[in-house]
């Protein structure tokens, strides 16, 4: 069982724990042999973390099934010589590094990007935390949810009774911890381009904090430029447009909700023609003068009375039927089950030792003519022994040293 081809051949050396073990796990299911380091009894925190666990309130959590999958684990003790010598020589013949950590993690171990090029001219380091390696808060402690609020992305209020899943209140789910690692391949994978084509390797850093910044241009890059842009002209005076009715979440006589994506011509034209209410066609949705707001307020009252009419299902082939834009708004569990979701080959099974057959969502990435199956998460260390053999070339004697080195595990500092 394998990830896709595309990075056969490319070997990375990953020091990663958390959010950051996402971007190893990106190249890992593209085909990329990814060589994890972990120390302490536990190896990386992840492997423990989220809400639920599989089998047993100790078992393994999701996003270490999901970001952790497909690799190889070796244990090694990165603040001993012997451990600090065995990384250089795997590095020797890889071709990046992830430094998933407090920014400037490797350089205060002494094996930072100088070292690392000092053994291997062509490599590629690629530093991922959550402050970055300057700044004034480059040695603060951080995490997933922290980059979205320095950023003015998550909005938190005041709960009237405790959060249920240690969401502090906030009403909005994390971005650029989920974001942090698909930004964090892509400088890495360009880095990799530059090297093999001038045999100079480099350094590139990617912030949670500095993606959750650039996450929203219409945010950020607007703020920036307030004193020489203009709000544009169709803007109602609660902030909406007046074509807002057309874009909207309605309920269905199921109790459900579909997303009204028509505010597009065409697709409205389309929609009233379908239900038969073209009386509403020649209601103006583009003028912004005092009656706009209650055009517009007629017409998502209208939009509510329709679709109420008629079950989710039955909008949904409704919309495909007459070439309108929507779709279901859908659960977690609603969209496993969605006809769509289900026709794409989405998932695929894998057999845990010990709990049975377990089923996981593909890449986003389709590679055709490949079927996505990568190989559980390792066992901390398991690859160890034979890592440093093959990658590293260790006889059987530096082989027992590098690992007696790492017995007495000593937990790694956390990630930032």
């Amino acid at each position: 069982m394998s990830g896709y081809s595309l990075l056969d051949g490319v070997r990375i050396l990953e020091v990663a724990q958390l959010a950051p073990s996402s971007l190893g796990g990106h190249l890992a299911d593209l085909g990329a042999d990814v060589i994890k380091v972990e120390s302490g009894p536990l190896g990386d925190p992840v492997r423990i973390g989220g809400s639920r666990a599989v089998g047993g309130e100790d078992g393994p959590a999701f996003m270490h099934l999901r970001w952790n999958r497909g690799k190889r684990s070796v244990a090694l003790d990165l603040r001993t010589p012997v451990g600090k010598q065995a990384f250089l020589d795997l590095a020797r013949s890889c071709d990046a590094v992830i430094e998933g950590m407090r920014g400037g993690y490797l350089d205060w171990l002494g094996i930072g990007y100088e070292q690392l090029r000092q053994v291997n001219p062509k490599i590629v380091l690629c530093t991922v935390s959550g402050m970055g390696t300057d700044g004034p808060y480059r040695v603060l402690g951080t995490g997933g949810p922290v980059f979205d609020a320095y950023a003015g992305l998550r909005e938190v209020g005041t709960p009237a009774e405790p959060p249920t899943e240690g969401m502090a209140g906030s009403t909005t789910p994390p971005i650029a911890m989920y974001a942090l690692g698909a930004y964090g391949a892509m400088g890495l994978l360009a880095a990799l381009h530059k090297a093999g084509a001038t045999g100079t390797g480099c350094h590139v850093e990617v912030a949670g904090i500095d993606v959750a910044a650039a996450w929203m241009p219409d945010l950020v890059d607007a703020e920036l430029n307030r004193d020489r842009s203009i709000p544009r002209p169709t803007w109602l005076p609660d902030g909406r447009l007046p074509d807002w009715p057309r874009l909207e979440a309605y309920r269905t006589s199921d109790g459900e909700a579909i997303l009204f994506g028509s505010h597009v011509e065409k697709f409205w034209h389309n929609f009233l023609v379908a239900v038969g209410r073209q009386d509403l066609i020649d209601v103006d949705l583009t003028g912004t003068d005092d009656g706009a707001p209650a055009r517009a307020d007629l017409v998502w009252r209208a939009l509510t009375e329709i679709f109420a009419q008629r079950t989710r299902a039955e909008w949904v082939q409704l919309f495909l039927e007459h070439g309108i834009a929507g779709g279901p708004v859908n659960s977690v569990a609603d969209m496993l089950d969605d006809p769509h979701f289900r026709a794409r080959d989405n998932t695929y099974r894998v057999d845990y030792p010990g709990v049975g057959e377990l089923e996981f969502v593909v890449s986003p990435v389709r590679v055709a003519g490949e079927k996505f199956a990568p190989a559980l998460p390792p066992v901390v260390g398991a690859d160890t022994a034979e890592v440093l053999r093959t990658v590293a070339r260790y006889d059987t004697t530096r082989v027992a040293a590098a690992t007696d080195s790492a017995s007495p595990r000593r937990e790694a500092p956390p990630a930032g």
